[in-house]
């Protein structure tokens, strides 16, 4: 009978260890998750949708789910959660941490104020950082007669949004206050998986996952990625991201892209688009018509300027083109199938490889971008903006 006794008590206080561990945050964890989840426009509706799949799973003893959530609604306040599992598919119950009233979410260091915040109240081992808005790449672009910003989370009472050099400016600076690396960046948005993009982060973010397309309004489906990590907590960055990218293309039948690309391998990339944009600028002019007729050829986006990056040096292959180097175009596939860790796409974008690049296909669209395109880290290091002059003219 003491035997017994004392094998429940056991088990009582196991119990009360495991739930003192979910109920303290502050307790280094494996992962923590943060999601800033900008609902000042016409996406409001699906936040709460997909806060609601992330209380389906909750966080748990290893794994932290924490949003700085802004909505239009009622009173726009923004508010930061820690997201627990209830039942209530229908109503945000996790609790408050802070409601800090009207917060500009298309202000870049309100997005550094919230990681920097997070990495400290929510420490782990691992951290997965998600932007969660509209976005369209590192310009602007025209789609039924407006005009949208470029970049990444805009918020429609300050008519601001986070351009792509401060959003790398973002993670380079989490990097040089924290002294470590986020292990995934992710964009929940529309248009953002471009080496543009990816160039302003480099060496301050291990894994970027991003859709080269458009994104159906409910985005990533929460409940179904968040599930295995909280299951399996020790799940690698590299692994992870693998799983969102599946989860995603699971859940959708329409057409989508979702890829992800392990950063370590951009310098690399960079390196061979760099040889790549010199073999392409020292080529005669009928070989460079050939280059053109590969970039208006490859497979596009909704912003038809972005080209599918692997697409794009499978034309330029086939088109038997005259290289002063003539490993250049299969260097810079080598590098890209390094770079691309995984991607899935359906619908009819079987051409799609999991990267954009900006391909465009008139003089027009390459003057009207081309002085901000220069200042792009990607540029900087490639020059492949003389490439595509060349090409157009």
């Amino acid at each position: 009978m003491r035997a017994l006794l004392l094998a429940i008590v056991s088990l009582i206080f196991s119990f009360q260890l495991q739930a003192a561990e979910q109920q303290d945050p502050t307790a280094q964890k494996e992962w923590t998750f943060l999601l800033f989840l900008n609902g000042h426009n016409n996406l409001d509706s699906f936040g709460s949708l997909n806060l609601n799949q992330m209380e389906k799973v909750g966080s748990s003893d290893q794994v932290n789910l924490v949003v700085q959530w802004a909505s239009s609604a009622s009173s726009r306040a923004t508010k930061r959660l820690l997201i627990r599992k209830d039942t209530d598919t229908r109503t945000v119950t996790s609790p408050i941490l802070q409601d800090m009233g009207r917060v500009d979410m298309g202000d870049y260091r309100e997005l550094r104020k919230f990681i920097l915040w997070g990495m400290d109240q929510f420490p782990a081992k691992h951290y997965f950082v998600a932007v969660w808005d509209h976005g369209s790449g590192w310009h602007e672009f025209t789609s039924a007669g407006l005009v949208k910003p470029n970049g990444i989370s805009w918020d429609d009472f300050s008519h601001k949004f986070i351009s792509t050099p401060e959003l790398g400016l973002v993670m380079q600076e989490v990097k040089q206050a924290t002294g470590r690396k986020i292990d995934i960046y992710g964009s929940d948005a529309c248009l953002m998986q471009m080496v543009e993009i990816a160039g302003e982060m480099k060496g301050a973010v291990d894994y970027f996952v991003g859709s080269q397309e458009l994104e159906p309004g409910a985005g990533w489906p929460y409940d179904q990625f968040l599930a295995p990590l909280v299951s399996n907590p020790t799940m690698s960055p590299r692994d992870l991201s693998k799983v969102l990218v599946d989860k995603y293309a699971a859940a959708y039948t329409r057409r989508i892209t979702l890829s992800s690309l392990d950063m370590s391998r951009y310098e690399s990339f960079a390196a061979a688009m760099g040889r790549l944009a010199s073999a392409i600028s020292a080529m005669p002019s009928s070989a460079l018509a050939k280059v053109k007729a590969a970039a208006v050829a490859a497979m596009a986006f909704d912003n038809d300027d972005y080209g599918d990056a692997g697409d794009f040096f499978t034309l330029l292959n086939a088109a038997a083109l005259p290289l002063n180097d003539i490993a250049a175009i299969p260097d810079a596939r080598a590098a890209y199938s390094n770079f691309v860790v995984h991607s899935r796409v359906s619908g009819d974008y079987g051409r799609a490889s999991g990267m954009s690049l900006w391909l465009p296909k008139d003089k027009a669209t390459y003057t009207t971008n081309q002085a901000q395109y220069e200042n792009l880290q990607f540029n900087r290091a490639t020059n492949w903006s003389r490439a595509l002059r060349d090409y157009l003219n």
